[in-house]
């Protein structure tokens, strides 16, 4: 094996830090669509900026956005459990909605055509034509919205797209991508995740996002075309599944209404085959490495034993030197920030400075339009295409 010098790595490399165009004589006044769990990691990272006012959080459990702020020692922000009223009275900057899938789509179109700058947690939307509408939304606004795909920041995952971009590996035809854990229900957080009416969907949207994001977004993220989807529910349903409470389980799996599994074969535009496979619970360690394969080199991007979204150790490329086959080595890049902080600090930079959203709904419609053909074919039982209207 030939590990890798760094005047090699340089041709590959980008830089993990991002540019702060701050400009401190002006706050952005900052609002909450929702008040839960992912909320927390979302005012802890707006509160490390000085050119931030956390002003106001809606939330419709009376009192929950008000503890959440209390919680958070920002006494002056106003709490709402209406977000239409918040943003009336506000003044607000930009939003955050960090609500549950099923009401990602209201709220971003809301406050899109109220001339407010949007950063929508993942997955964009439950369905394609939810996703649509909030673009149209966002073209009509000429707002800011970015999809919360902090993972993208990671300086591994801009290592994936350096090297695919650079043509090391020459024309990609084969991708295998994926990633899982052998017990991870999210139920810690109660049933928002695994019920129907607060969910609609399950491990696809949300680790499945960030696999195929990770994959996509290094090739250039081509068209979809077709796919073959199949998604069960096996673990989630079972009243014996060790993942929940014990003094829940019944509950669970009684409540449990979208997928724990899901897998695709999927055809992309320029002749590549997209093999995915996600899970939320399974009886293996993992569903295998990432594999970009090209007709000059491969790349091996190691799985982590659950999904947190980043690499699970260095990555290699497979490749021919002088006829020689030989493997080179990526190290992992240690990242200086955390990435929900970058998620949060290229946001503000692109709201303040009128710059392109970090994460671009232009992409993820893609990755959207993958997730909700998974959805179609598995119900159908056969291969379907995937058309994407025109925004």
């Amino acid at each position: 094996m030939e590990l890798i010098k760094d005047a090699d790595l340089d041709k590959f490399k980008e830089t993990a830090e991002v540019k702060n165009n701050v400009k401190a004589d002006r706050k952005l006044r900052i609002g909450f669509i929702g008040t839960g769990g992912i909320a927390r990691s979302h005012i802890k990272a707006y509160k490390l900026f000085d050119d931030v006012e956390v002003a106001a959080g809606a939330d419709l459990i009376p009192g929950k956005a008000r503890k959440f702020f209390d919680d958070w020692e920002v006494p002056g922000a106003h709490d709402y459990t209406d977000y239409r009223e918040m943003i009336a009275k506000e003044n607000l900057d930009a939003v955050s909605i960090c609500t549950y899938n099923r009401q990602h789509a209201a709220p971003a179109i809301y406050a899109l055509d109220h001339g407010i700058n949007v950063l929508l947690e993942k997955p964009f939307t439950v369905t394609l034509d939810e996703a649509v509408e909030v673009m149209k939304a966002e073209k009509r606004s000429g707002k800011v919205l970015s999809i919360g795909f902090q993972p993208r920041l990671d300086a591994n995952m801009q290592m994936i797209k350096k090297i695919v971009q650079s043509g090391e590996l020459g024309k990609i035809y084969y991708i295998q991508t994926g990633g899982g854990r052998r017990r991870g229900i999210p139920t810690p957080y109660g049933t928002s995740f695994i019920a129907d009416e607060t969910a609609g969907i399950g491990a696809l949207g949300d680790i499945g996002c960030y696999s195929l994001d990770m994959v996509l977004n290094a090739i250039g993220y081509p068209k979809p075309l077709t796919v073959t989807g199949y998604k069960s529910a096996f673990f989630g349903k079972d009243p014996n599944y060790s993942g929940y409470r014990a003094d829940k389980r019944a509950e669970y799996a009684k409540t449990f209404q979208v997928d724990d599994f899901a897998a695709a074969f999927i055809r992309l535009e320029g002749d590549i085959i997209l093999d995915f496979r996600i899970a939320w619970a399974m009886n293996m360690d993992t569903p295998g490495d990432t594999i970009i394969l090209g007709t000059k080199g491969g790349l091996r991007i190691p799985s982590t034993e659950c999904w947190n979204g980043t690499v699970g150790g260095p990555m290699k490329i497979y490749h021919e030197v002088c006829g020689e086959q030989v493997e080179t080595e990526i190290p992992v890049i240690t990242m200086k920030k955390g990435l929900f902080d970058l998620k949060i600090r290229t946001f503000l930079d692109a709201c303040k400075n009128g710059t392109p959203a970090p994460v671009p709904t232009s992409q993820i419609i893609y990755n959207q339009a993958i997730i909700d053909g998974i959805a179609r074919s598995a119900e159908c039982g056969h291969e379907v295409e995937i058309n994407v209207p025109e925004v």
